[in-house]
């Protein structure tokens, strides 16, 4: 580790200030790189994001509409929820996806790993593209009212450049997946 990524925060002191089954949150009093005191908000989530962007031989995928309660909208995504830090990211993958859609996929590829918003949360995402894919019942929780749609994914790519799909771990997959699909590697 070189001088410019060294940690150049100071933690005076660390409060929790609210935990839940999903996120705590932790406020630090700390002295900023200047030196200067502060404070420091972080969102800590107990699980893991996981993505799947299930494709077919045609190059068909699925997207999930639901309402979005923080953003008070409704939002098209490809398949996710939360991975239980205890099992294997694929595990929870393989549950989600059928869960939420009725697809099992026998063929699984990673995708992206990525922190979704480091400057406030440590949340981290895995995200995986699934094929061979076949088809069962889902089965979704009791919190989600869903609906599932398949679509040509040259649409849905269309739907993320016009910025009718805005959900971050559903972009980055998109974006990827059409860059491997122009390499010719998909």
């Amino acid at each position: 580790m070189n001088d410019l990524e060294k940690n150049p925060w100071t933690i005076l002191a660390e409060k929790k200030v609210y935990n839940n089954p999903w996120i705590e949150l932790t406020e630090y009093d700390v002295l900023n790189p200047s030196g200067g005191k502060g404070i420091y908000s972080v969102v800590h989530f107990h699980n893991y994001a996981i993505g799947i962007l299930p494709l077919d031989e045609e190059n068909n995928t699925w997207l999930v509409g639901q309402y979005r309660f923080p953003l008070n909208q409704y939002s098209w995504e490809i398949p996710e929820g939360g991975g239980n830090k205890n099992l294997s990211p694929l595990e929870s993958a393989k549950r989600e996806l059928l869960e939420e859609t009725g697809i099992e996929a026998k063929e699984w590829i990673p995708l992206i790993e990525t922190h979704l918003s480091n400057s406030a949360t440590d949340e981290f995402a895995i995200i995986y593209i699934a094929r061979n894919l076949s088809f069962q019942n889902s089965n979704p929780e009791e919190t989600e009212e869903l609906r599932v749609k398949k679509l040509p994914f040259d649409e849905v790519y269309k739907m993320v450049m016009k910025g009718e799909i805005t959900d971050g771990i559903t972009m980055l997959a998109v974006m990827k997946v059409k860059l491997l699909i122009l390499e010719g590697k998909i």
